[in-house]
Protein backbone atom coordinates (compact mmCIF):
# COMPACT_ATOMS: atom_id res chain seq x y z
CA UNK A 1 0.00 0.00 0.00
CA UNK A 2 1.36 3.40 -0.95
CA UNK A 3 1.25 6.34 1.47
CA UNK A 4 2.18 10.00 1.37
CA UNK A 5 2.88 9.62 5.09
CA UNK A 6 5.86 7.48 6.09
CA UNK A 7 4.93 4.87 8.72
CA UNK A 8 7.82 3.52 10.79
CA UNK A 9 8.50 1.30 13.77
CA UNK A 10 11.57 1.53 16.04
CA UNK A 11 11.80 -1.23 18.58
CA UNK A 12 14.20 -3.47 20.48
CA UNK A 13 13.82 -7.16 21.16
CA UNK A 14 15.77 -9.93 22.79
CA UNK A 15 17.78 -12.22 20.54
CA UNK A 16 14.94 -14.74 20.79
CA UNK A 17 12.38 -12.16 19.59
CA UNK A 18 10.66 -10.89 22.74
CA UNK A 19 9.90 -7.22 23.40
CA UNK A 20 9.00 -7.68 27.07
CA UNK A 21 8.70 -10.33 29.73
CA UNK A 22 5.33 -12.13 29.91
CA UNK A 23 4.18 -9.66 32.58
CA UNK A 24 5.18 -6.67 30.40
CA UNK A 25 8.34 -5.90 32.36
CA UNK A 26 11.18 -4.20 30.49
CA UNK A 27 13.81 -4.51 33.25
CA UNK A 28 16.09 -6.53 30.98
CA UNK A 29 16.58 -3.44 28.78
CA UNK A 30 18.21 -1.67 31.72
CA UNK A 31 20.89 -4.33 32.26
CA UNK A 32 24.10 -2.45 33.18
CA UNK A 33 26.07 -4.76 30.85
CA UNK A 34 24.42 -2.99 27.91
CA UNK A 35 25.00 0.61 29.03
CA UNK A 36 27.01 2.77 26.66
CA UNK A 37 27.68 6.27 28.01
CA UNK A 38 26.03 8.95 25.86
CA UNK A 39 24.63 6.48 23.28
CA UNK A 40 20.92 6.49 22.44
CA UNK A 41 21.23 4.02 19.54
CA UNK A 42 19.75 6.42 17.00
CA UNK A 43 16.57 7.16 18.91
CA UNK A 44 16.92 10.98 19.00
CA UNK A 45 17.59 11.08 15.26
CA UNK A 46 14.59 8.82 14.66
CA UNK A 47 12.33 11.00 16.81
CA UNK A 48 13.55 14.17 15.09
CA UNK A 49 11.99 12.79 11.89
CA UNK A 50 8.71 11.82 13.61
CA UNK A 51 5.66 14.06 13.34
CA UNK A 52 3.28 11.78 15.27
CA UNK A 53 3.71 8.84 17.64
CA UNK A 54 0.97 6.20 17.76
CA UNK A 55 1.08 3.75 20.65
CA UNK A 56 -1.20 1.06 21.96
CA UNK A 57 -2.82 1.02 25.39
CA UNK A 58 -0.28 -1.35 26.96
CA UNK A 59 2.62 0.80 25.78
CA UNK A 60 0.87 3.95 27.02
CA UNK A 61 0.30 2.39 30.44
CA UNK A 62 3.99 1.37 30.57
CA UNK A 63 5.09 4.91 29.63
CA UNK A 64 2.96 6.29 32.48
CA UNK A 65 5.20 4.37 34.93
CA UNK A 66 8.31 6.22 33.65
CA UNK A 67 7.43 9.33 35.67
CA UNK A 68 8.25 12.25 33.37
CA UNK A 69 6.43 12.31 30.02
CA UNK A 70 9.16 11.64 27.40
CA UNK A 71 7.30 12.96 24.34
CA UNK A 72 6.95 16.71 24.87
CA UNK A 73 6.70 18.43 21.50
CA UNK A 74 5.49 15.30 19.70
CA UNK A 75 1.87 14.57 18.83
CA UNK A 76 0.93 11.32 20.57
CA UNK A 77 -2.13 9.19 19.81
CA UNK A 78 -3.09 6.24 21.99
CA UNK A 79 -4.89 3.72 19.80
CA UNK A 80 -7.16 1.51 21.88
CA UNK A 81 -10.54 -0.17 21.67
CA UNK A 82 -10.74 -0.72 25.43
CA UNK A 83 -9.47 2.57 26.88
CA UNK A 84 -12.37 5.03 27.08
CA UNK A 85 -10.57 8.08 28.45
CA UNK A 86 -7.04 9.24 29.14
CA UNK A 87 -5.96 10.09 32.69
CA UNK A 88 -6.63 13.75 33.54
CA UNK A 89 -2.86 14.32 33.87
CA UNK A 90 -2.25 13.33 30.24
CA UNK A 91 -5.24 14.73 28.34
CA UNK A 92 -3.11 17.66 27.16
CA UNK A 93 -0.23 15.34 26.22
CA UNK A 94 -1.97 12.68 24.10
CA UNK A 95 -5.10 11.97 22.07
CA UNK A 96 -7.22 8.84 22.28
CA UNK A 97 -8.51 7.03 19.21
CA UNK A 98 -10.48 3.81 18.65
CA UNK A 99 -10.08 3.96 14.85
CA UNK A 100 -8.71 1.06 12.84
CA UNK A 101 -5.05 1.42 11.84
CA UNK A 102 -6.09 2.07 8.22
CA UNK A 103 -8.72 4.67 9.11
CA UNK A 104 -6.34 6.44 11.49
CA UNK A 105 -3.55 6.40 8.90
CA UNK A 106 -5.85 7.85 6.26
CA UNK A 107 -7.03 10.58 8.64
CA UNK A 108 -3.50 11.53 9.69
CA UNK A 109 -2.38 11.53 6.07
CA UNK A 110 -5.24 13.92 5.22
CA UNK A 111 -4.22 16.12 8.18
CA UNK A 112 -0.73 16.43 6.68
CA UNK A 113 1.25 14.25 9.07
CA UNK A 114 4.56 13.31 7.44
CA UNK A 115 6.04 10.52 9.54
CA UNK A 116 4.24 8.22 11.96
CA UNK A 117 6.08 6.22 14.62
CA UNK A 118 4.20 3.05 15.59
CA UNK A 119 5.13 1.82 19.08
CA UNK A 120 3.96 -1.29 20.89
CA UNK A 121 4.10 -4.96 19.99
CA UNK A 122 0.44 -5.57 19.20
CA UNK A 123 0.14 -2.29 17.36
CA UNK A 124 3.20 -3.00 15.21
CA UNK A 125 1.75 -6.46 14.45
CA UNK A 126 -1.61 -4.92 13.49
CA UNK A 127 -0.05 -2.30 11.21
CA UNK A 128 2.20 -4.95 9.60
CA UNK A 129 -0.74 -7.29 9.00
CA UNK A 130 -2.53 -4.48 7.16
CA UNK A 131 0.53 -3.59 5.08
CA UNK A 132 0.83 -0.14 6.61
CA UNK A 133 4.44 -0.02 7.84
CA UNK A 134 7.04 1.36 5.39
CA UNK A 135 10.16 1.10 7.57
CA UNK A 136 11.26 -0.99 10.52
CA UNK A 137 14.26 -0.30 12.73
CA UNK A 138 14.92 -3.34 14.90
CA UNK A 139 17.59 -3.49 17.58
CA UNK A 140 18.50 -7.02 18.69
CA UNK A 141 19.70 -7.20 22.29
CA UNK A 142 22.18 -10.02 22.97
CA UNK A 143 20.06 -11.64 25.64
CA UNK A 144 17.82 -14.72 25.63
CA UNK A 145 14.63 -14.32 27.65
CA UNK A 146 13.19 -17.75 26.85
CA UNK A 147 9.63 -16.45 26.99
CA UNK A 148 7.72 -13.21 26.92
CA UNK A 149 5.72 -11.01 24.60
CA UNK A 150 6.83 -11.69 21.01
CA UNK A 151 7.51 -8.86 18.61
CA UNK A 152 5.99 -10.59 15.61
CA UNK A 153 2.76 -12.56 15.42
CA UNK A 154 1.04 -14.52 12.70
CA UNK A 155 0.87 -12.99 9.26
CA UNK A 156 -1.42 -13.76 6.32
CA UNK A 157 1.51 -13.52 3.89
CA UNK A 158 5.27 -13.36 4.00
CA UNK A 159 6.66 -9.83 4.26
CA UNK A 160 9.91 -9.32 2.37
CA UNK A 161 12.13 -6.65 3.88
CA UNK A 162 14.87 -4.70 2.13
CA UNK A 163 17.88 -4.00 4.35
CA UNK A 164 18.79 -0.30 4.26
CA UNK A 165 21.50 -0.38 6.91
CA UNK A 166 22.83 -2.50 9.74
CA UNK A 167 25.04 -1.38 12.58
CA UNK A 168 26.62 -3.20 15.48
CA UNK A 169 27.53 -1.58 18.78
CA UNK A 170 30.32 -2.38 21.24
CA UNK A 171 27.77 -3.72 23.75
CA UNK A 172 26.59 -6.37 21.28
CA UNK A 173 23.44 -4.61 20.05
CA UNK A 174 22.77 -5.10 16.35
CA UNK A 175 20.45 -2.56 14.81
CA UNK A 176 18.97 -3.16 11.38
CA UNK A 177 16.93 -0.67 9.40
CA UNK A 178 14.59 -2.17 6.82
CA UNK A 179 12.30 -0.82 4.13
CA UNK A 180 9.09 -2.69 3.44
CA UNK A 181 8.37 -2.38 -0.28
CA UNK A 182 4.83 -1.68 -1.49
Amino acid sequence: MSHAVNIRAFIACSLDGFIARSNGDLDWLENPAFAVEGEDFGYAQFMAKTSCLIMGRNTFEKVLTFGEWPYDGTRVIVLSQSLKTLPETHRDKAELSAESPLTLTERLNSEGEQSLYIDGGRLIQSFLQQGLINELTLTRIPLLLGSGIPLFGELKNDIVLELIDSKSYANGFVQSHYRIPD
